[in-house]
């Protein structure tokens, strides 16, 4: 098997602010491959105050370290979505988004305390999903090449949830190959190979 590294970012993480592309589904459920379990979809309503209550919960961190930054709370592809952008947000976002996934976890945990249902809440700072976003999709692409010129599985480097569903759904659009991933967080990785 081939290993492939994943780019780190070049461009600050303010230099984009384009707005999240929510296509995701839930991490587990995309990452397993596993069908949807069927329940009820919250109405947009529910889905907008969720996103208010992360946002009033990140709002009190920034206040808390001191740092500025303009929240968007909004509804996205079926999910409540919060965006803070601003100056001298690197911090909140962490080595390859670390930070983020935890304060965005935090925050779903406030929501799941005032409301009592848990919450696919997206968190971004700074336009770092976004970004890290079209570096997946150049690595997918990267991957699916080497696939189909040498016929030989690849194998990427360890990756988050997030990292491994936006891997996952471009590999998905291409014909001839397939994806899934193998091993056990922090350490789950996915395997790209020709489809059979």
């Amino acid at each position: 098997m081939t290993e492939t590294s994943i780019p780190s970012a070049d461009k600050s993480v303010d230099e984009e602010s384009a707005p999240i592309e929510a296509t995701d589904d839930t991490e587990e459920e995309a990452d397993t491959g596993a069908a949807p379990r069927e329940k009820k979809a919250p109405a947009e309503s529910e889905l907008f105050r969720q996103s208010e209550i992360a946002a009033d919960y990140v709002e009190g961190l920034l206040d808390i370290l001191d740092y500025d930054g303009d929240i968007d709370e909004l509804v996205s592809g079926g999910r409540p979505v919060v965006e803070v952008v601003g100056g001298r947000l690197q911090n909140l976002v962490g080595q390859r988004g670390a930070t983020l996934e935890a304060l965005q976890e935090l925050a779903r945990l406030a929501v799941f305390r005032q409301t009592g249902t848990p919450s696919r809440l997206l968190l971004d700072v700074g336009g770092y999903r976004a970004t890290r976003r079209k570096e997946l999709a150049a690595v997918a692409k990267n991957a699916v090449e080497k696939v189909k010129e040498y016929g030989e599985p690849v194998r990427l480097e360890p990756m988050s949830a997030f990292e491994r569903k936006c891997v996952h759904d471009v590999v998905n659009a291409m014909s001839g190959v397939e994806s899934e991933s193998e091993g056990v967080e922090p350490n789950r990785r996915i395997v790209v190979r020709p489809a059979d």
